[in-house]
């Protein structure tokens, strides 16, 4: 693939406050959205977008894999990496309340609020809430407190210009989702990513366990539209572990070669937290 001289919007700019991988990361989804690079094309390697654009190699796979984790571009080894079809997400509407999925059925539990503030994009949070590094972020940090102590920590990233009031709310007693619909905003799609994560200090310290104690960590992404409205992630305890997916549809056949609509009507229930309450 041959390179034209780049534009402004593609240049790397070393004295900006965002990381180099995040700002390579948004010129290649760029091309990739504005079709520049077709799907099932193959995208540079990795030393021809090092020479490009003048940076490591480490940051060149950062971004790629950040890329393919967000489902724009696959790898074939042996081969390169390609431009991938993004997954459909087919909706699914659930059987029980929110709050009823946080934690097992019949668990008594409150909350703990640990911080209500605004914060500047760190890390990767721009990548993950789709804002520049420069837009305020709300976030907010609760304990989910069962048998008086923490069972889960969870963490949200909410851009600021979503929903300012937030920062006003009583979020120890009520539902962001519901504080959502109190102002118009409306969540049609979630995407839950599990995982096995270890404590750092903090949060073994929150837990009252040992650092590096293994812990169920759930991460989430909340879409109104096609606009990303919340980053959740979620630690929960080891020792609290029950996990189970059930997943109900109607009777409509389903054909065995495409994939039918009658999907969208399908219901699941999640035992750990598929989305927040």
């Amino acid at each position: 693939m041959k390179f034209e001289n780049l534009s402004m919007e593609e240049l790397i700019h070393r004295e900006a406050s965002q990381k180099l991988y995040v700002q390579l990361y948004e010129i290649m989804k760029r091309k990739i959205e504005s079709k520049e690079w077709d799907v099932g094309s193959q995208v540079p390697t990795e030393e021809e977008l090092c020479k490009t654009y003048g940076v490591s190699r480490a940051t060149v796979r950062t971004a790629i894999s950040e890329l393919v984790r967000h489902g724009y571009l696959m790898r074939q080894q042996g081969k390169g990496t390609f431009v991938c079809k993004k997954a459909i997400s087919y909706e699914l509407t659930m059987l029980t309340s929110f709050r009823e999925l946080l934690l097992e059925p019949g668990i008594i539990f409150s909350t703990n609020v640990l911080a209500q503030t605004t914060i500047m994009p760190i890390d990767d949070l721009s990548i993950k809430l789709n804002v520049s590094a420069d837009k305020h972020i709300i976030y907010i940090k609760r304990a989910t407190i069962v048998n008086n102590k923490p069972a889960m920590i969870q963490e949200v990233y909410i851009p600021f210009h979503i929903c300012p009031p937030l920062l006003e709310e009583d979020i120890e007693n009520n539902s962001l989702v519901e504080l959502f619909k109190k102002y118009g905003i409306k969540i049609t799609k979630a995407k839950n990513y599990f995982d096995i994560a270890y404590l750092n200090p903090e949060e073994g310290r929150l837990f009252d366990l040992p650092e590096g104690s293994p812990a169920l960590l759930l991460t989430q992404h909340f879409f109104s539209g096609e606009t990303q409205i919340m980053y959740i992630r979620s630690m929960k305890r080891s020792d609290s572990f029950k996990f189970s997916i059930e997943f109900e549809k109607n009777q409509t056949e389903i054909s065995a070669h495409a994939i039918s609509p009658a999907l969208k009507e399908a219901k699941a229930w999640y035992g750990v937290a598929p989305i927040e309450d």
